[in-house]
């Protein structure tokens, strides 16, 4: 391989390694919110991804929608489907004194109801696309092709990140929902609802795996089987941290950027390894993530 092979590669892994790192650090983000606040790993959230670009396609199919109506209908659908799910599910079940292993399995349990609803619909036999909103017009970045599209997802994922980061930096919900994260006795003790605040985080878990299915299903097949996609976001939090929301964004971009270079410079059949790999390396080198914080341990 020529040097200019080599220079072309990795300008080509790096920014389309940005596009689909930023779709993985939304997903990621939506985990660790959820993670800081229920103590709860969410193992539906691969799922409630899938369902966001099937209901969206739904919409547009049967319903004879457009995408002014899809959209907001899309992202409201999600964000009450997560809301309801804890308010019904998990909130019954931690008032039943539940505990973090009847939690999780709530989770797996909503993630095969998803796919089982999709299935019986019959949109998850044939593998479809959403149609885009951009041209996939080529846009040259140095000496690395992207399309419209490709700059259309990345900006509107940094522009949800922004949102994301005002939020919880300058509201009042964000500011509670910081409070629950970090010391949910204390929270409560000075009158935050604990129950309402992990139904809002839940209903803006839906809300980002609709924005994150609506971004990346005009470039990808969707098939129920996309829920895998959530592995990625998995290691995106794992490798920038499981209780930092910024380690999550990092965590995207890299898994991100390292997965495209595997693909360009080793083998594209190396590219599921890489996930994997990343997490592995992190646990051995920094267990606690790259912006994680110190390592604590809970007596019990």
């Amino acid at each position: 391989m020529s040097f200019s092979d080599f220079w072309l590669f990795l300008q080509q892994g790096f920014w389309s390694g940005l596009v689909t790192g930023s779709v993985y650090a939304l997903l990621a983000l939506a985990i660790v919110a959820v993670f800081k606040t229920t103590d709860v790993p969410n193992f539906a959230q691969g799922e409630m991804f899938m369902m966001g670009g099937y209901v969206a396609l739904s919409l547009l199919l049967i319903g004879k929608l457009g995408y002014a109506v899809v959209i907001p209908l899309t992202l409201l659908i999600l964000a009450a489907g997560g809301a309801l799910f804890q308010r019904v599910v998990m909130e019954r079940v931690t008032g039943s004194r539940g505990v973090g292993v009847q939690l999780v399995i709530a989770t797996l349990g909503l993630a095969y109801l998803l796919k089982g609803l999709v299935r019986q619909t019959g949109l998850g036999d044939t593998p479809r696309s959403l149609p885009a909103l951009v041209s996939s017009d080529p846009v040259i970045i140095g000496d690395a092709a992207l399309t419209r599209l490709d700059v259309a997802i990345f900006v509107v994922a940094v522009v949800t990140m922004i949102l994301i980061y005002l939020m919880f930096t300058y509201t009042r919900i964000g500011k509670a929902m910081r409070a629950v994260g970090m010391n949910p006795r204390a929270a409560q003790i000075v009158g935050i609802r604990l129950s309402h605040i992990r139904m809002m985080v839940w209903a803006m878990s839906g809300l980002i795996s609709a924005v994150a299915a609506l971004l990346i299903a005009p470039k990808v097949l969707i098939t129920p089987d996309i829920a895998h996609v959530a592995i990625l976001a998995y290691a995106a939090a794992i490798v920038g941290g499981f209780t930092s929301l910024p380690g999550a964004v990092l965590g995207g971009i890299i898994i991100g950027i390292v997965e495209n270079m595997v693909g360009l410079f080793i083998s594209t059949n190396a590219i599921v390894v890489a996930p994997f790999l990343a997490i592995l390396l992190t646990l051995v080198i920094r267990p606690q993530g790259l912006l994680g914080g110190k390592v604590q341990v809970k007596k019990v």
